[in-house]
């Protein structure tokens, strides 16, 4: 038991480490802009480096999910919930975002400088990407270069084609899929070690934004950053919130909290990507299935972008107004529904949003698209938000789906949230643990389904 506290202890203090980390680089921001901007790759590595983790976490997570059921409808029916779910939500993302962008209006007033118009153009300048092929691109080259470019929606293709085909082979497929359980505890020991690098990374990221951004750019996008934040805050709090307590009867605070350490970890990083491997391993500990966990979350990063869905909305908006060239109901509808199309795919990725705003302009309204350089100056900052409520939105879509496939253990959920069971986080750390939950609930989900 003490040797577990001080393990407890030491990973309380990396995180305390990264709050004072983003203090200091938000100090040094202003006292030293010049040195501060300079320090911009530091926080860039780190977050590489956690990408860098992504898609063979991906590949173990569906393949190991997928590969344990025995019946195949089963993925079917998740991952069908799951893409009605994403779609209804970032409707109502859309619509909320119209909403308050109307109220507001934004960017009345402000003036595009040759500058700004510079900055929308290199923004936009390779940008925009068809339908056709954004479906494409879904398809690798080869099998392996689905991990090697570190494109989410291969990787997707490819682990659910291995799961898939493990499934068929029954007995057969079972030390195949005991290689690839040791294949991920290893993967997740690597995430720990570089999770150790968090301070320096957070450090960097945020001397650097502080630096470029400076206050004044703030002072005069003040109305549409703060207007952001609120309408992101109402889409989690009230939208989020009262769906989650009245499907699965968990209340929104309680998740946030147990996930306290990814938000923080995002809100350094400005990227939902760098907390994606530690939402996988907190939902399964939570109580929701692995072949839920393996499927949900990793497609909720391309598909169920709520945060980027209000920031090309509210985006648009004040662009257009700035322009002095305001979008009528039915522009700002034809206009936003082809964005969210475009956006999937993005995967919480810092500077993802600002590309596809600039991309939609091009393909839909190019006369918007040099007032893009209006925005440049805090879409970081807009960022943050965006991924924090990606986040949140796919962390509750994942116990949503969970819970109308039936495939929660409600008591476990209550019991993690309560803090009668709360996460070690040695369940990343040391290889035994680390497979304890995993592996005790996919003998559980067999047994689910022999009974069904």
């Amino acid at each position: 038991m003490g040797v577990a506290a001080a393990r407890r202890d030491r990973t309380h203090y990396l995180y305390l480490a990264v709050i004072a980390a983003v203090g200091l680089g938000i100090l040094v921001g202003f006292v030293a802009p010049g040195v501060a901007v300079e320090l911009k790759p530091i926080g860039t590595g780190f977050v590489n480096l956690i990408k860098m983790m992504i898609s063979p976490i991906i590949f173990c997570t569906i393949v190991l999910g997928v590969g344990s059921v025995r019946k195949a409808a089963k993925v079917g029916a998740v991952g069908g919930l799951a893409l009605g779910y994403f779609l209804v939500m970032s409707t109502v993302a859309l619509a909320i975002g119209l909403l308050v962008g109307n109220l507001l209006e934004p960017g009345q007033g402000l003036h595009l400088t040759e500058a700004a118009r510079a900055a929308g153009e290199k923004q936009a300048a390779g940008a925009s990407e068809s339908t056709v092929d954004f479906l494409l691109g879904i398809i690798p080259t080869t099998m392996v270069s689905a991990f090697t470019e570190g494109e989410v929606l291969q990787t997707l293709l490819i682990a659910l084609l291995a799961g898939f085909a493990l499934q068929a082979m029954g007995a057969a497929g079972e030390p195949v899929l005991r290689g690839i359980g040791h294949i991920q505890r290893l993967v997740f020991r690597i995430l720990a070690m570089i999770m150790w690098a968090a301070p320096v990374g957070a450090f960097g990221a945020m001397a650097a934004v502080v630096g470029e951004t400076g206050i004044d750019a703030l002072k005069s996008l003040a109305i549409i950053m703060v207007g952001f934040y609120i309408t992101c805050a109402i889409f989690v709090f009230v939208v989020l919130g009262t769906i989650l307590r009245l499907v699965a009867g968990v209340n929104l605070l309680a998740l946030l909290k147990y996930l306290g350490r990814e938000f923080l970890l995002i809100l350094s990083t400005s990227s939902s990507e760098s907390a994606l491997p530690r939402l996988i391993a907190k939902m399964e500990h939570l109580g929701v299935s692995r072949p839920v966990v393996g499927i949900t979350v990793p497609t909720g990063y391309s598909f169920n972008l709520d945060g980027t869905a209000i920031y090309l909305t509210m985006s648009s908006l004040f662009i257009a107004n700035a322009m002095g060239d305001p979008l009528s109901a039915g522009e700002q509808i034809s206009l936003l529904l082809f964005m969210i199309v475009a956006s999937k795919g993005a995967a919480g990725v810092t500077g993802a949003g600002l590309a596809t705003l600039a991309g939609g302009l091009q393909s839909h309204r190019p006369g918007l698209v040099d007032g893009v350089g209006l925005i440049v100056g805090i879409d970081r900052f807009m960022s943050e938000a965006r991924a924090l409520t990606n986040f949140a939105g796919n962390a509750v879509a994942t116990v949503l789906v969970g819970t109308w496939t039936k495939e929660i253990d409600k008591e476990r959920v209550d019991r993690v949230l309560s803090g009668a069971l709360p996460w070690d986080e040695r369940m990343l750390n040391q290889d035994g643990e680390a497979a304890d939950v995993p592996e005790q609930r996919a003998g559980d989900e067999e047994l689910a389904v022999t009974k069904a």
